[in-house]
């Protein structure tokens, strides 16, 4: 997990100022701690980050802080989650080919919001993101059950599965806490399959969107914002054309 004591941008201005935060030993080993129950968390079931997250909070660091560190410093454990899914992934890849371009599109687009929002106007967010996400999954098996008698094909479905992991990629792209548990929620109602499959194409996709987003954050706090624009387009587009091919 990253663990910066002054994080900085060097163009927009939403993260202009997150904020010092002295580390000691003690809290060093509580961060190596909470990214190792993190990394565990996302390779069994995804949502880390709220562990993560709220562990960066209690030891000082600033909402926004907290949640960019978070995101860059999650990755790999995403990356564990991959590998433990890889029967379940390694048949859905007409799947991932067509809803990975829109999880890019929309981890642009979310992390590039955050880039844009105030450190106090996240702070006020960030309760009423988590709250969300745990309405969400809580009501998921409601939802599931009403749409129980909805043929795979139909447009519903179709709008669920792209509209809900576009919805959701914005969601991560802003707000890496909790990205896996709305990302469940939203396949587990647009894909009548069975929890494995579904939890392994979760996976993929939270791959996809916290990379990119933590090549955003990355990228941002070393390069200007225009040349920042253009690598991120470049980078998405490069992607997008090298699953659609295949």
């Amino acid at each position: 997990m990253v663990a910066p004591h002054r994080v900085q941008s060097g163009g927009m201005h939403g993260l202009s100022s997150l904020g010092t935060v002295h580390l000691t030993l003690a809290k060093d080993a509580l961060l190596v701690l909470a990214g190792l129950g993190a990394g565990i968390f996302n390779g069994v079931a995804g949502g880390g980050t709220l562990i993560s997250f709220p562990v960066l909070l209690a030891l000082g660091f600033p909402a926004l802080s907290a949640n960019v560190t978070s995101t860059v410093g999650i990755w790999p454990g995403y990356l564990g989650g991959v590998a433990g899914f890889h029967v379940e992934i390694g048949d859905q890849r007409a799947r991932i080919r067509s809803l990975a371009p829109v999880a890019i599109v929309g981890a642009v687009g979310g992390a590039t919001l955050l880039l844009l929002t105030s450190p106090e106007d996240f702070a006020r967010l960030a309760p009423w993101l988590v709250l969300g996400a745990a309405v969400l999954f809580a009501v998921q098996p409601l939802l599931v059950r009403l749409l129980s008698h909805v043929a795979e094909d139909h447009p519903t479905r179709r709008l669920l599965l792209f509209g809900g992991t576009l919805a959701a990629s914005v969601y991560g792209g802003y707000f890496g806490a909790g990205m896996g548990v709305v990302l469940l929620a939203v396949l587990g109602l647009a894909l009548p399959d069975t929890l494995l499959r579904t939890s392994g194409m979760r996976t993929i996709l939270s791959v996809l969107v916290n990379g990119v987003a933590a090549i955003v954050f990355m990228i941002h706090f070393s390069l200007p914002a225009g040349v920042l624009r253009l690598v991120v387009v470049a980078i998405a587009v490069a992607t997008a054309l090298r699953l659609l091919v295949g």
